[in-house]
């Protein structure tokens, strides 16, 4: 059985370079005459000079903190999308609201070279963790595991107790969700008494995946792996056994750019990931995914031959992710004005114990009675639970931060 999902992940930088040489400006001619935003944005463009990395850095970046606004001009995707209703086959809402598309081609988020890099195998029963209601998550995953021929438990989030009673009845071999939703079902089979030694190996994303989740999983015997993806745009870079940063995925390509505009910084200084799909249905050009990464030199010891980044290592802008869910700004501001007592407020969100808690810090009057109402429209404006603290006027930092993403990965 191979080590590699196919000979792609092994090809010779000439070998790829040659390859984009000739997918590149055939992308770009696709989006330019599919899509309304592109059509306008690349028009001065000639598709077919744009053959290297180094040509597609001269184009504009189309940020993820843009889709909000540009979706409210041009319903439903902005103008992004070259696929509409009856060619798509799902659409999802994450929090923004953003909406993203899912064509109907198989593996369409290329979740199963991924997967196939945790140790996923066909034959499998995979536990899956991940939401199944409005936003992507779970279907980004059960489409790379079906398409390895693996089966789905569609377990989504919540319901502990009768999740890890489906562990133990079915015995599966892998999980995929969020690392901190595995040790809190680890946790509640625990309390149970139950042992669930079938499960052997997980792919995890949403959030960061920190050394001692992964070394406690490793003592259980469950060998996790992460993989990095957006809604928008599926996988884009993923763990394998050399545990040496995340593998690029073949289907898109990665830039690392200075936040803020669209120029690429040197390897290994850490800026914004900003990525370039070849999804025909969603054909996104220079991508701003807000996220921050660094290129890593040289190739993997485990033998695939893409680039490397070192993986999340945080927010470009003020947007964040908590437990697999984007908080945005704009949310902060509508929880803020549903409650005119509140002056000003900055949402914190920190990791003790390796777990994402988020604090809105509000200056406000002292109140136990307003502070759990803040609590609940904070919960209903981001689907996330969080402490509210009420402090007093004039002592949250005047910086312009309404998100401050104090999270530790080291």
């Amino acid at each position: 059985m191979s080590k590699h999902f196919d000979v792609l992940e092994t090809r010779t930088s000439v070998e790829r370079e040659s390859a984009l040489a000739i997918r590149l400006p055939q992308q770009i001619a696709h989006a330019k005459a599919n899509t309304a935003y592109f059509a306008e944005s690349l028009k001065a463009v000639d598709a077919t000079a744009i053959t290297s990395t180094a040509a597609l850095a001269a184009l504009p970046v189309v940020r993820k903190s843009d889709l909000i606004e540009l979706q409210k001009q041009l319903r439903p995707f902005g103008g992004l999308a070259a696929a509409h209703w009856g060619r798509l086959g799902r659409v999802f809402s994450s929090p923004g609201p953003i909406y993203e598309p899912e064509g109907r081609s198989a593996d369409y988020w290329r979740t199963a070279r991924a997967l196939y890099a945790a140790g996923f195998r066909a034959g499998d029963l995979v536990h899956n963790s991940f939401s199944y209601h409005m936003t992507p998550g779970a279907w980004i995953l059960e489409a790379g595991a079906q398409a390895l021929g693996c089966t789905v438990f569609p377990a989504g989030v919540g319901q502990t107790e009768q999740q890890v009673a489906a562990m133990a009845d079915l015995q599966p071999n892998g999980y995929v969700g969020t690392p901190s939703f595995l040790r809190i079902l680890l946790e509640k089979a625990d309390e149970l008494g139950i042992k669930l030694p079938s499960l052997t190996k997980a792919l995890v994303s949403g959030e960061a995946f920190l050394p001692p989740v992964r070394d406690a999983l490793l003592a259980r015997g469950i060998a996790g792996y992460q993989a990095y993806a957006t809604a928008e745009l599926g996988v884009i870079a993923y763990e394998t056994e050399a545990r040496q940063g995340l593998v690029i995925d073949e289907g898109v390509i990665v830039e690392i750019v200075r936040p803020g505009t669209g120029d690429p910084v040197a390897e290994g200084e850490v800026g914004e990931v900003v990525v370039t799909t070849f999804n025909a249905d969603y054909p996104l050009i220079r991508f701003g995914t807000g996220d921050l990464s660094a290129f890593l030199p040289g190739i993997s010891p485990c033998g695939r031959t893409n680039v490397r980044i070192k993986g999340w290592m945080g927010r470009a802008d003020q947007t964040t992710k908590v437990k697999g869910m984007f908080v945005h700004p704009e949310q902060i501001a509508a929880v803020v004005k549903r409650h005119p007592g509140i002056a000003r407020a900055r949402l914190v969100v920190t990791n003790p114990d390796s777990s994402d808690v988020m604090t809105l810090r509000c200056e406000a009057l002292a109140s136990s009675e307003l502070a759990a109402v803040i609590g609940e429209t904070l919960r209903d404006v981001t689907k996330l639970r969080g402490v509210v603290e009420l402090v007093a006027a004039g002592s949250l930092p005047n910086d312009g931060k309404v998100i401050a993403d104090e999270r530790k990965y080291d």
